[in-house]
C-alpha cells in the first residue's frame, strides 16, 4: 500500500471512510464505535445498487471507483472496504489506483480463520466464492488448512428487507450451512459483513463446538494499526464516537434509518447521495491527485 502524498500530521483529523453494499458495514462501523471511539467516521451504503454479490467485476469496479473518488472530496484519511466482495474482486486494483490507505476485509479474516481452526467454513457472496478469496487467503497464511465456501445468493436481500426472523429465512440458513456442517468444520467465517446480522440464525443451526469469527473486529484492528502506523490516529476528542458518525446512502435514506436502529442502537440521521451523481463522478488517478492536493492547501489555510 503506497503512502498518501497528503500524509501531514493534520490529516490525523481527517475522518475515516466506511462503505459496503448496504447495511452489512454495519458490522465493521460498531466495532469500529467501540475500538476506536476517538476517530470520525463517514458510513456509505451503495443500497441503490445493492447486492453487489451478483455483479460482474467490471460493475464492481466502476462503483468502487466512483464511491472512492466521493469520499476523497469529503477529507478522509483511511478507507475501510467494509465488503467482502468488493475485497475480494478489486481491492488490489483500487489501491494501485488511489494514493489513500486502503484496507480490505479478507485478510484479516483469513488471519483470524487460521489461528482458530484447520476446518474452515465460509459462507459468503457467490461473488466472493467463486473468486476463491478465502481460500487463497487461508492457504498462503497456512498450507495445511482446508477451506470450504458456500456462496449464498438470498442472505443479503433478506438481511437488507429486515426479514432476519422470517422463518424463510431461517429455512434458507439451514441449506446453505449443512453442506459445511457435513464436512465437520471447526471454524465458521462470517464471508459477508451482512452475516453477522443472522447471528440469531446461525446460533440456531451450528453447534457451539465451531469458532466463529466475524471479520470486522479483526479488520477494525488491523485498521487502528495501520493508523499508527501511519502517525494518523485522531487524538482524544470531546464527542462521542455516535456525535462523530454521518451516515450515507444511494438509495432510500429512510429505509436504512429504518432497518439500521435495531444494530446500531439509535435511528441515525441519513443524508441520501444518488446514483446519478456518483455516476457523475469520474476521477483518473490525476484528478484524485488534484483533489488531494487541494485538501492539503485547504488545511493548510485553515
Amino acid at each position: 500500500m503506497s503512502i498518501p502524498a497528503l500524509s501531514g500530521q493534520l490529516r490525523s483529523n481527517f475522518k475515516i471512510g466506511v462503505f459496503d453494499s448496504g447495511v452489512g458495514g454495519l458490522t465493521v462501523l460498531r466495532e469500529m464505535l467501540t475500538q476506536l471511539p476517538h476517530e470520525s467516521v463517514i458510513y456509505f451504503g451503495d443500497t441503490a445498487r445493492v447486492p453487489y454479490g451478483n455483479r460482474s467485476k467490471t460493475e464492481i469496479l466502476r462503483f468502487v471507483r466512483e464511491i472512492i473518488a466521493w469520499f476523497i472530496e469529503r477529507d478522509v484519511k483511511m478507507l475501510i472496504m467494509a465488503c467482502n466482495t468488493s475485497s475480494a474482486l478489486v481491492l488490489e486494483e483500487v489501491r494501485s489506483e488511489f494514493e489513500i490507505p486502503i484496507l480490505g476485509i479478507i485478510l484479516p479474516g483469513a488471519r483470524a480463520a487460521v489461528r482458530s481452526g484447520q476446518n474452515i467454513g465460509v459462507l459468503s457472496t457467490e461473488a466472493t466464492a467463486k473468486s476463491n478469496a478465502y481460500q487463497q487467503a487461508v492457504k498462503e497464511i497456512d498450507p495445511k488448512a482446508t477451506v470450504w465456501q458456500v456462496g449464498c445468493q438470498e442472505f443479503v436481500p433478506l438481511i437488507e428487507n429486515d426479514r432476519i426472523h422470517d422463518p424463510y429465512t431461517l429455512a434458507i440458513a439451514r441449506r446453505y450451512s449443512e453442506p459445511l456442517i457435513d464436512q465437520g468444520i471447526d471454524t465458521l467465517v462470517y464471508g459477508c459483513t451482512h452475516y453477522p446480522h443472522l447471528a440469531p440464525v446461525f446460533s440456531q443451526i451450528f453447534p457451539n463446538t465451531i469458532t466463529v469469527v466475524d471479520p470486522a473486529k479483526h479488520l477494525t484492528r488491523a485498521a487502528a494499526k495501520e493508523l499508527e502506523i501511519l502517525g494518523l490516529s485522531h487524538a482524544e476528542t470531546a464527542h462521542s464516537a455516535v456525535d462523530n458518525t454521518e451516515f450515507f446512502v444511494s438509495g432510500d435514506a429512510e429505509h436504512f434509518a429504518h432497518v439500521s436502529q435495531q444494530w446500531l442502537g439509535y435511528k441515525p440521521s441519513v443524508q441520501q447521495v444518488s446514483v446519478e451523481v456518483l455516476e457523475s463522478i469520474h476521477a483518473t488517478p490525476s484528478q484524485v491527485a488534484e483533489r488531494l492536493l487541494g485538501l492539503a492547501e485547504k488545511v493548510i489555510s485553515r
